[in-house]
């Protein structure tokens, strides 16, 4: 049985991971720590679940072997650290931290301590992405020259976002810090990290933080990757492209369409069985891992979460700065 402690429901997705835990037959979650009380504690109750104000005291229980934490970013540094230095496994929700130096420094306080972490990283588990993914690796689609993934919803103007997501102070950063996060982790993913990179963000609904973003980066061997995300669109679903001189990929949704040079058939939508299946999620394989004793699953390690945490890093320092970086 693996024992979970809970770290903060800040993040949407921790009511979630909540379920899921208490849901499956090998978790339990067996202690509650909220930087806000009255929403940890409501949440605690209603479960019969114990609930520890002090985060020093809840991270020493000896009835916790792994946290999920869905903390504030501009947290995760030292509650992070901690939770390593005392043995716990790691799974946490992106980004790793705001700043990319912070982020080396968890890196290592969490290596030296050997517990297994999992940064979630969904989109490199769906089938559509890890198709587009074989394609690339394969070689298949020749001398790739671009990409551009989307990812957009409208948690502003249709203001269901929380408002502690505009406090920076917590947050960090706006849409691109979170939302931005899933085409940065997954053009990353299929083409490694950028040479330089450089982005525009805008609040045009004058909010606190960022609502849209778009960072343009080089790639290793000429890529040219567009990351797109926002918080004020209706009714687009994901998107990735990838153009090559063989042939390019397209999936929008939950479909993939291809057009190779060397099948001859021209544009065709790929059925659902030629898709590889999906992988488990990220919180699922975290949970497999730290029972099986193992490391980090694939591609949801350390190294993925700091080469996203400095691609978002940059691209700020891009915007703020009007230039572009080189990483």
């Amino acid at each position: 049985m693996l024992r979970i402690g809970l770290v903060s429901f800040w993040h949407v997705h921790a009511p979630g991971y909540a379920e899921d835990v208490l849901t499956w037959s090998e978790t339990e979650v067996t202690a509650v720590w909220d930087e806000d009380p009255a929403r940890g504690q409501a949440w605690a109750a209603e479960r019969g679940i114990a609930f520890e104000p002090d985060y020093d005291t809840f991270i020493a229980r000896a009835d916790i072997d792994a946290v999920v934490c869905c903390a504030p970013t501009t947290m995760h540094g030292e509650l992070l650290a901690k939770a390593a230095d005392a043995g716990k496994h790691i799974f946490t929700e992106k980004l790793l931290t705001p700043g990319a130096a912070e982020g080396q420094a968890l890196c290592d306080t969490i290596r030296k301590a050997g517990v297994t972490f999992t940064i979630s990283l969904p989109c490199k588990c769906n089938p559509e992405e890890l198709y587009i993914k074989s394609l690339v690796d394969s070689g298949m689609l020749g001398h790739i020259s671009g990409a551009r993934f989307r990812r957009s919803h409208s948690g502003v103007s249709d203001r269901w976002l929380p408002e502690r997501w505009f406090d920076l102070a917590l947050s960090g950063g706006g849409s691109l810090m979170d939302l931005g996060a899933h085409p940065v982790y997954m053009l990353a993913a299929l083409f490694g990290a950028p040479l330089r990179l450089t982005a525009l963000l805008n609040n045009s609904m004058r909010t606190s933080s960022d609502e849209t973003a778009t960072v343009l980066a080089e790639f290793p061997g000429g890529v040219i990757g567009t990351m797109e995300t926002g918080f004020l669109t209706n009714g687009v679903p994901d998107e990735l492209e990838v153009f090559g001189s063989e042939g390019s990929a397209f999936m929008r949704g939950g479909y993939v369409a291809q057009e190779l040079r060397a099948d001859g058939r021209g544009y065709r939508v790929i059925a659902s069985e030629e898709m590889p299946a999906a992988r488990q999620s990220p919180l699922r394989q975290f949970v497999e891992a730290c029972i099986a004793g193992t490391a980090a699953p694939e591609g949801l390690g350390l190294a993925d979460a700091l080469i996203m945490t400095r691609m978002i890093e940059a691209s700020y320092q891009a915007n703020a700065s009007g230039q572009t970086v080189v990483l």
